[in-house]
């Protein structure tokens, strides 16, 4: 009954501050969110997350009441998109913490992250290459005078289990569409001096997010990969202001077992120059590897596991052979080799675009030139030597 009590006060807390933010746009009171125990409905609007305000030059995109919106520490790289992400769960229900897995969700959550750039220029094929986020928001919500929408991801909760649905922005930035096969964008990154790269922003089909999210191979369930203590253990800007994370779930009813903050894991910022190079590189690795290079992920056979609590040792690949020899080695002798980032093999890998030799596999069609000179950094400076 207490338990009740304090989901039945979290929740009313959440749609008072959402509430808030949706008055301060002048919004009409939108539908509750609406969760679909089955099918896949056509449109991102159905589920009503998120809600596309108009009235201002270009609108904005805001969370429905009771979505409450987070960020992680360190978030996995995708072609230099920003990503908005949010999350619901049925009034009553809560996820259940856990120290170093995703946690337990109820039947009914829906997880959406959205794609999107800061514009650069007229064009709408031409988007920022930045870090700067200073004009991405306005208040609770995107600012889409500023920023380009390019697709929603949500992940649902079922009775069966999770269900991955891509939703792909239209043109007008009105709504966005199911695309269960995908799709690809001609897109042009811009730089701060004006120099531009061309490539292809390729939506995942709905077996290309399984391919992601299955982290354990004999079960073969999809599950969320951000939403983990360590990654989220973080402050994020509130209507009442900053606050943890974590806390803000528990205090909306929206976490349970939550422990003191001092004992729950927290991953490093890879871009905090003040924080340690290995924290910064384990952290990026963990995030954008560890959930294929893990003991029970699609890459267990590599012998590589990525997860930040590996060992430095030939697991997290130190002198250790690749399993399979090819193109993907560019001809290196080992996974990483201590003190030389030229000799090893996974920043190699990761400088590449081709296929059958880029990691990760899928989800960039670019090369995260910040991520690989934070690796390069990070192997430049490991001890030790490898044996011929």
């Amino acid at each position: 009954m207490r338990l009740f009590r304090r989901v039945r006060r979290g929740a009313a807390l959440s749609a008072v501050l959402w509430g808030a933010w949706l008055l301060s746009g002048c919004l009409r009171a939108p539908q509750p969110v609406h969760f679909f125990a089955a099918g896949r409905p056509a449109h991102l609007s159905d589920w009503q997350v998120l809600i596309r305000e108009a009235g201002r030059r270009d609108g904005r995109l805001v969370p429905n009441a009771q979505v409450v919106p987070f960020d992680l520490n360190t978030p996995l790289f995708s072609d230099y998109a920003h990503k908005f992400r949010t999350l619901w769960m049925p009034p009553g229900t809560a996820a259940r913490y856990s120290d170093t897995q995703s946690f337990e969700f109820p039947v009914g959550t829906i997880i959406s992250k959205t794609f999107f750039y800061p514009r650069a220029g007229d064009s709408v094929s031409s988007v920022a290459r930045t870090y700067d986020q200073s004009h991405d928001f306005a208040g609770p919500g995107l600012d889409l005078g500023h920023v380009r929408l390019i697709e929603t991801r949500l992940l649902v909760r079922r009775e069966s289990g999770w269900v991955a649905l891509p939703y792909v922005w239209n043109a007008e930035q009105t709504d966005a569409v199911l695309a269960r096969t995908g799709d690809e964008l001609a897109l042009q990154l811009v730089d701060a001096d004006g120099a531009r790269e061309a490539f292809t922003y390729v939506v995942p089909n709905e077996n290309q997010c399984a391919g992601c999210h299955v982290t354990d191979l004999k079960t073969k369930a999809i599950a969320p990969i951000g939403l983990k203590a360590r990654h989220l253990n973080r402050d994020y800007s509130y209507p009442g202001g900053e606050q943890n994370q974590l806390s803000y779930l528990h205090n909306v009813g929206y976490l349970t077992g939550l422990p003191a903050l001092a004992d729950v894991p927290r991953n490093a910022n890879w871009r905090d120059g003040s924080q340690p190079l290995d924290a910064r590189a384990r952290a990026y690795l963990d995030v954008n590897c560890g959930h294929c290079h893990n003991p029970k992920g699609p890459a267990d056979t590599t012998s590589l596991t990525f997860d930040v609590g590996t060992p430095v040792d030939r697991h997290l690949g130190l002198c250790k052979p690749p399993v399979a020899a090819g193109r993907g080695t560019g001809d290196h002798l080992y996974d990483i080799v201590p003190g030389h980032p030229d000799d090893s093999i996974l920043p190699f890998r990761m400088a590449s675009r081709e296929p059958g030799v880029m990691m990760p596999e899928q989800g960039r069609g670019t090369v995260h030139r910040e991520g690989l000179a934070l690796i390069r950094d990070w192997i430049a400076a490991l001890p030790g030597e490898c044996g011929v």
